[in-house]
């Protein structure tokens, strides 16, 4: 998984509450189990038209918006299904931050796995953050991890809590499976010995 330090791009504003997950990646694109190829199809009822064509009002097709990094959004975004591939659209549209006042948990969690910092923040912090955002691809922020600390456009700086865990495995990279490899070397002691008590359970 990408290691989450430091992010500086733009970021896109979308205003809206109950962004479920069908929103985010519509369910006929649910049959692969790849995480790339799928930033095409964020939001893809919102971005096309039944005939493929972009739709020129939404966000993330205007100029300034095609290469944001960071979503801010209305309260409850990700509900609906559990669906990883949310997340996974997320990420390979190149969005690494979400800001919104709040998540659905599960949607929240599985941000997490997928190298995704999902910020939450009070109203009033993510109304400064939406006018930030509204100014197209003046809308730099910067999203500091270690720090705990967002800077707008304009200097001024939010700070947001973070679990210190899911912060340690964002910082380093870790998923699941990376945290399983840290324990690697223990692992493969133990396999060791119990190729030596139970061989048969090797045979």
């Amino acid at each position: 998984m990408e290691k989450f330090t430091t992010l500086t791009g733009v970021a896109a504003p979308l205003p809206i509450i109950n962004v479920d997950t069908d929103m985010l990646i519509p369910k006929q694109f649910l049959k692969t189990i790849k995480r790339t190829g799928l930033g095409k199809h964020l939001f893809d009822e919102m971005r096309y038209t039944a005939e493929g064509e972009e739709k020129p009002d939404f966000v993330l097709n205007k100029p300034a918006y095609r290469q944001a990094k960071i979503l801010v959004a209305g309260d409850n975004f990700g509900c609906g299904s559990s669906r990883e591939h949310a997340p996974w659209a997320l990420a390979d549209f190149g969005i690494r931050c979400v800001i919104a006042t709040s998540f659905a948990d599960i949607f929240f969690n599985n941000c997490f796995k997928n190298g995704i910092l999902p910020i939450v923040l009070p109203q009033e912090q993510v109304d400064l953050l939406m006018d930030d955002a509204e100014r197209g691809s003046n809308a730099v922020v910067t999203v500091d991890l270690e720090k705990q600390e967002i800077t707008g456009p304009d200097g001024g700086k939010i700070t947001f809590d973070v679990d210190p865990f899911r912060k340690h495995c964002l910082l380093n990279g870790l998923d699941d499976i990376g945290l399983t490899l840290e324990h690697a070397p223990s692992i493969d002691t133990y396999e060791t010995s119990q190729r030596g008590t139970q061989p048969w359970l090797w045979a």
